[in-house]
């Protein structure tokens, strides 16, 4: 029994070592085992937390799309709300008003420029202008407009009280001829009226006329200029008168072009001013050479021929074939009445000369009674300037260019 009981027991304990030695002998497999299960533990939990991360963030950027789209959305509701037809209109309205009371202002500081009337009224316009810009400052543009027209109305009554007192001198002799040569001042006498003139003839067969200019070349700003005496002196001319229309520095709306012209223009160096924006150009022009002189229409009728003396072109032509070609347009400044400066023909011989006190198709009119073949209306206002041995007429403003007479 004894016996059996050991045996039993050397059974038990050589199964028990065999499984253990089976253990012992997998003990690397279960580690590895156990050590990919924790991996695997691991991803999955790593997945896991991703998944919940993300989805946080999902849900936080859900309420932040959510309450933009709200706010967006009364942004909108906001916009239907809102008259869009009325705040347009109420812009374009107030866009209108700026530029009316702009253009109002600079019409009325240049006019201002202009006025040579009574200096206490001069200054009482000055202030109230000044008064006017500080409303525009303050967008009131109603108030500022107001003032603008009254002091535009007062100019104007004082410019006609000027004209309305305007009396040709008694000593002044009448005569519809001009002088064979020389300076004259005369009254010349049409249907409508009297009229002083100033004139000045010379005889190409004796007289070179020239064009002379303050700049070298074209110049579109900041342009140079000079008085009518320096042009006259530096020549060694006997006579000369202001040249053609330009943008003075003493004109707002001259800004970006001080000083400057566009018309066509050759000087007496044989330079053409303006010549590629007058290829196609309607402004009349006088042209001189030798012992003739012509006028054309029109400047695209001349070419660029050096050959000549002189080119001036400015506007309007006034009598041609000795008939009145200009009866007036809707320029206000040319309708109203002033010293109106001139170069005209009557065969070989040439003249310079200002119609005081006259509009440009009063000028015409004057011209034509005069006997002229001929006449072309040149700058006047500031710039109006004569020379004879002395100024005639002005000196008025400096100027770009000059018409003269020099003895050959």
């Amino acid at each position: 029994m004894r016996h059996l009981v050991w045996i039993f027991n050397e059974q038990v304990l050589s199964s028990g070592n065999k499984i253990l030695s089976q253990v012992f002998k997998h003990k690397y497999i279960l580690s590895a085992l156990f050590g990919g299960l924790i991996i695997l533990l691991a991803f999955n939990f790593r997945q896991i937390f991703d998944q919940n991360l993300q989805i946080t963030i999902l849900q936080s950027n859900e309420t932040r799309l959510k309450n933009e789209l709200l706010a967006v959305g009364k942004q909108l509701e906001d916009l239907k709300n809102e008259d869009q037809v009325k705040i347009n209109q109420d812009l374009k309205k107030e866009i209108d008003n700026i530029q009316k009371t702009y253009n109002s202002a600079v019409t009325v500081y240049e006019k201002l420029v202009d006025f040579n009337g009574d200096k206490k009224k001069k200054s009482e316009f000055e202030k109230n202008f000044a008064k006017s810009l500080k409303l525009l400052a303050d967008k009131n543009y109603t108030e500022a407009g107001k003032i603008l027209s009254e002091v535009s109305s007062g100019i104007d009554t004082e410019n006609q009280k000027v004209i309305a007192s305007f009396k040709i001198p008694e000593n002044v002799t009448q005569s519809n001829t001009p002088p064979d040569s020389g300076f004259s001042r005369q009254k010349v006498s049409i249907d409508i009226g009297d009229y002083l003139v100033d004139v000045v003839s010379a005889d190409l067969n004796s007289t070179k006329v020239i064009v002379d200019t303050a700049s070298d070349s074209d110049c579109k700003d900041n342009c140079p200029t000079l008085p009518l005496a320096t042009y006259v002196s530096r020549n060694g001319a006997f006579a000369g008168i202001n040249g053609s229309y330009f943008c003075p520095a003493e004109y707002p709306s001259c800004a970006g072009k001080t000083n400057s012209f566009d018309t066509l223009l050759m000087n007496k160096n044989k330079t053409y001013f303006n010549s590629d924006n007058n290829v196609y150009s309607t402004v009349p022009a006088v042209i001189f050479s030798g012992n003739s002189v012509r006028f054309v229409g029109q400047s695209l009728e001349w070419g660029r021929d050096s050959g000549v003396d002189a080119v001036l072109a400015n506007q309007p032509l006034l009598v041609s074939g000795s008939n009145v070609v200009f009866g007036g347009n809707s320029d206000p400044k040319q309708g109203l009445k002033g010293s109106r400066s001139f170069v005209g023909n009557k065969d070989s011989t040439v003249y310079i000369g200002v119609v005081h006190n006259a509009t440009v198709a009063e000028v015409a009119r004057v011209l034509q009674k005069m006997g002229m073949h001929n006449a072309l209306n040149l700058d006047s206002g500031g710039s109006t300037a004569l020379w004879s041995g002395g100024y005639k007429v002005g000196p008025g403003r400096n100027i770009p260019n000059a018409l003269l007479f020099i003895r050959k």
